[in-house]
């Protein structure tokens, strides 16, 4: 049995109208002047203008695109900077949460942000020397509110690099479905696949994690009850709070580890500027058949979790979902196929996948979901 360390300490407030208490937590964590990191189109939603309004003395960020770059990050330093800002609060989908944390990280840590790449031990340079933090989800996929990690594309590679750290949690994560209600059906789809994929995909990983293979399972059966009644019903407030739940679950379960799903999905942000959890959807049919023989009794247990085998129910949610299920149908061009497959095998996800991956092998899983 290997030696491995089990944690989770995120503080979670949960439930419908729970935006309310914000004002108060921001007094408790002595937050006067928060840098509100989000993206431009955020800005247009009445979940926006709900949250600002219990914001009087915050400095906005709008400036994070769909995949978080680094230039986004250290714009948003010097935005903390010039504005005086005390605190951080990142708000929106997965994307202003994940730069929201990695601008956190660089206000205290002068090093480049590529310096602290999990794959080269980056970790161990982070410590918890950093502003308060605030997060508000506003979708229900990534679960970056409780997450120990971020996801940058640096300049130099222009690839995706995840940092991670225990540091990088937030003070305190504020969970409100009414804020989700006024997602776009694609939106909505594409964050319910990411959830789902996390949670599978997490489960199937050769890491040594018992509690997280416990939460995985429940996250993912969440996902397969809850996504076709929000697809049915937005405003179904009830579905859209355990889509949160499940969101979480997925991003507690990955700390475990995930695959080689993420690994193909990465470079076809930073590429293609693809969605995150579309992409997730995109491919998990072929490494879900990838990776059966290598862990069949885990197979086994998702089928009885779910209730069917897990990639039938794959299916099911994309169709349900109203998502295309080949990268052709995203303009992804065949002939890229292989410089995909070579930035793939850069990513350090596959390297927790329960069947051992090459080029050769990510290439072959691309040409599948082509």
């Amino acid at each position: 049995m290997p030696v491995t360390t089990f944690s989770f300490p995120t503080q979670v407030l949960f439930g419908a109208g729970v935006i309310s208490k914000l004002p108060s937590e921001l007094e408790r964590l002595g937050m006067r002047h928060p840098l509100v990191v989000t993206d431009a189109g955020f800005m247009n939603t009445r979940a926006y203008e709900r949250i600002v309004a219990l914001l009087p003395n915050a400095t906005i960020f709008s400036g994070v695109v769909p995949n978080p770059t680094e230039d986004n990050v250290l714009h948003g330093v010097a935005k903390y900077r010039e504005s005086g800002a005390d605190s951080i609060l990142g708000m929106g989908g997965g994307s202003p949460l994940d730069a929201a944390k990695a601008i956190r990280l660089k206000i205290t840590h002068p090093l480049p942000l590529s310096d602290y790449d999990d794959n080269i031990g980056g970790s161990d340079k982070i410590s918890n020397h950093m502003p308060p933090f605030v997060a508000i989800p506003t979708t229900a996929g990534t679960g970056s509110e409780v997450g120990r990690s971020t996801v940058i594309t640096m300049s130099a590679t222009n690839r995706k690099t995840v940092i991670f750290s225990p540091h990088l949690i937030p003070n305190i994560a504020i969970a409100d479905p009414e804020l989700t209600v006024d997602m776009p059906p694609a939106i909505t789809a594409g964050t319910g696949m990411d959830a789902f994929t996390h949670n599978v995909e997490a489960y199937l990983s050769k890491g040594f994690h018992p509690i997280c293979d416990a939460i995985a399972l429940g996250g993912a059966k969440i996902v397969y009850e809850h996504l076709p009644r929000v697809m049915r019903n937005a405003r179904d407030t009830e579905s859209r709070g355990q889509m949160m739940v499940a969101a979480m679950m997925g991003a507690i379960a990955f700390q475990k580890g995930l695959g080689a799903v993420h690994s193909l999905a990465h470079p076809l942000s930073s590429e293609f500027g693809m969605h995150h959890g579309t992409s997730n959807a995109v491919l998990l049919p072929a490494v879900l058949e990838y990776n059966r023989q290598a862990v069949p009794e885990r197979f086994e247990e998702l089928r009885k979790t779910l209730g069917k085998d897990v990639a039938e129910c794959t299916h099911e949610l994309n169709e349900i979902g109203g998502i295309a299920t080949r990268l052709r149908d995203y303009g992804i061009p065949e002939e890229a196929l292989p410089a995909l497959a070579e930035k793939a095998m850069q990513d350090g996800c596959h390297l927790l996948n329960p069947r051992p991956c090459n080029q050769a092998t990510l290439l072959e899983l691309y040409q599948q979901s082509w």
